[in-house]
């Protein structure tokens, strides 16, 4: 049980000294106010408004504040700032040390005094943060140019700059014993199913941890599927991304300190789709999208298709093609598997490498890697041309998926198929589809079929899953997910005007 603040204002500030180590960003100020009554202002110095601080609260207590007599009792004179002086949305009584470290560590001035056994809390944020910017990992040609900050409120009033309702609901927990970082839980009421939002409760108050950096902690802590190397939590530094899906009855997880919103449910489609796809006509979106799904193929195939076609079935090929891999693998000394394994390492060692790098140098090693190594290679004859031309291909697709966390699986699912597809040829190929469609199907995040609408196959769903109707025709939302407000929409199709004759 939290230890109560004593009568005496000395006695406090000599324990919070002590507990703060006398840090030197801790800023104790004692003075006295009218009648001679000793009080302390306490907060940490580059966490809350300076210009509040001297103009609103020292000022105040030196300058406006005369009680009526000297004899004027204590909480007399905490009622008295609390209504006329302080300036702030948030004024919060302290009773005890622990509320009154939070306060100080989250921007927020305490104010004690001497012969009360309690004081006052005012927040006063005051640090500095990011401005809002351009995304860097999800950029758009069409769409708004703006993206999450570090900062929580920030994020929160970028969503309800989109959302403009008051079902709009924000629901704020400090998680990390150490940290104690501000979580919000952000739903549409009446849209949101109310079973996923307990869910999301349930599972945030599970989470003991010392502290919370990034949203990634929580995507990792919450996720139904720990050794699935598919992401079942989806999440998204773009404002417009994220109202999407609070308009289609998710949940979104706010967690200060990170520009990346986590949202649940998160389907597989949706890791799939851009916001881009909603700001274009309807067939071009729809274009994009089947070159998507053609690219996933193509990422998570190529290598493995090559391996086994060269390896063990050689006749499939037309003979002239396989003439000309032929004399390109003369002179070859390795397999095809060692060949595309040695390919892909480097490749993935080249890109950790260019994102890793400074900026100026990233793109210089990347060029330097892809086009003077890959030639390099091919000239000394430890790979062919064609090798060089599959992984090339295969870096290009893998990168034409908007979310980087399902690139991130492709990329680790690569590796394992081109072993069957070495040992078994297309069978071995054939078996680790199956067995990737099998754990697909089985994934669930938070009670929802994770290939929901394809599996469970859910016609009316069809609309907005391979292809894009037009917004007049997205007039329902996801069935699995939406059970309150189903209707989006009702205006139906436009009406032509007719010509005049």
């Amino acid at each position: 049980m939290a230890a109560s603040l004593h009568t005496s204002l000395l006695n406090n500030l000599g324990q919070i000294r002590e507990t703060f180590g006398n840090s030197t960003d801790i800023v104790i100020r004692e003075l006295r106010i009218g009648g001679g009554r000793l009080a302390a202002i306490i907060f940490a110095d580059g966490l809350v408004d300076d210009k509040i601080v001297n103009e609103f609260i020292i000022e105040s207590l030196l300058q406006r504040f005369h009680p009526q007599n000297d004899d004027e009792r204590s909480q007399d004179i905490i009622q008295a700032l609390k209504e006329s002086l302080l300036v702030s949305a948030n004024i919060r009584d302290i009773a005890d040390f622990e509320r009154l470290y939070d306060a100080v560590l989250t921007a927020n001035i305490v104010i004690l005094l001497d012969g009360l056994a309690h004081g006052i809390a005012v927040e006063a944020p005051g640090w500095k943060d990011r401005a809002v910017s351009e995304p860097v990992s999800e950029s758009v040609i069409r769409g708004p140019q703006e993206a999450f900050t570090e900062t929580l409120r920030t994020n929160t009033a970028l969503i309800r700059r989109k959302i403009k309702n008051p079902n709009l609901w924000l629901e704020t927990k400090p998680v990390g014993r150490m940290t104690k970082t501000d979580i919000g839980i952000m739903y549409i009421k009446g849209l949101a199913n109310d079973g996923i939002i307990e869910e999301v409760r349930k599972r945030l108050d599970r989470i003991k941890i010392d502290g919370i950096l990034e949203s990634g902690y929580i995507e990792e802590l919450i996720q139904d599927e720990p050794y699935s190397p598919f992401p079942t939590v989806y999440n998204s530094e773009r404002p417009d991304v994220i109202a999407a899906e609070l308009l289609e009855g998710k949940v979104a997880i706010l967690v200060d300190g990170t520009p990346f919103v986590l949202v649940v449910p998160a389907l597989l489609v949706s890791f799939l789709h851009a916001s881009e796809d909603y700001y274009h006509r309807a067939d071009i979106s729809s274009l994009v999208r089947i070159l998507r799904y053609i690219g996933i193929f193509i990422a998570l195939l190529a290598p493995s298709l090559y391996v086994a076609i060269t390896t063990y079935h050689q006749e499939m090929l037309p003979t002239a093609l396989l003439l000309s891999l032929a004399a390109q693998r003369e002179g070859i000394p390795f397999p095809a598997f060692i060949e595309a394994l040695m390919m892909e390492i480097a490749f993935e060692i080249l890109r950790e490498a260019g994102l890793r790098m400074p900026r100026v140098v990233g793109p210089a090693v990347s060029i330097v890697g892809t086009l003077v190594i890959g030639q390099a290679a091919v000239e000394a004859g430890v790979v062919s041309a064609a090798m060089v031309i599959v992984v090339s291909v295969t870096a290009i697709c893998s990168l034409a998926f908007p979310s980087y966390s399902l690139v991130n699986s492709i990329r680790m699912l690569r590796f394992p198929l081109m072993v069957v597809a070495a040992t078994f040829g297309l069978f071995g190929i054939i078996i680790g589809l199956i067995a990737l469609v099998l754990h697909l199907s089985s994934l669930r995040t938070f009670g929802i079929p994770y290939m929901s609408p394809f599996a469970p196959l859910i016609p009316s769903d069809q609309k907005d899953a391979l292809i894009r109707l037009p917004h007049w025709a997205l007039f329902s939302r996801p069935r699995l997910i939406n059970q309150n407000n189903v209707i989006r929409e009702d205006t139906g199709p436009p009406v032509k005007p007719k010509q005049r004759s």
